[in-house]
């Protein structure tokens, strides 16, 4: 089993900033990559980011190219999303997920609210 847990959500003005923390616990051997995806209410949980965890290969979806990075600490098995000129558009609560061993595990969230 895998444990996830995200933390640094919060409220941010337009053009603020903030960074996603996701720290990775329990039998992390063989994780292939981990993401964020994030879930806006009433709509679907879409796709943001994913780092490949060995080699750290990245992709982003279209909406936050520019503007967010996703990077990893391979020690700490943490996962990061730093989220630059952000917009009431992204706010959503932000789900990580990881790919180990072909089974995939999320987190419970963090709410990322932008006031206009």
């Amino acid at each position: 089993q895998v444990q996830l847990v995200e933390s640094g959500g919060g409220l941010v003005q337009t053009g603020g900033s903030l960074r996603l923390s996701c720290a990775a616990s329990g039998r992390t051997s063989g994780t292939y990559f981990m993401a964020w995806f994030r879930q806006a209410p009433g709509k679907e949980r879409t796709f943001v980011a994913r780092i490949l965890w060995i080699g750290g290969s990245t992709l982003y979806a279209d909406s936050v190219k520019g503007r967010f990075t996703i990077s990893r600490d391979y020690a700490k098995n943490t996962v990061y999303l730093q989220m630059n000129t952000l917009k009431p558009e992204d706010t959503a609560v932000y789900y990580c997920n990881a790919q180990v061993v072909g089974v995939g595990y999320w987190g419970k969230g963090t709410l990322v609210t932008v006031s206009s």
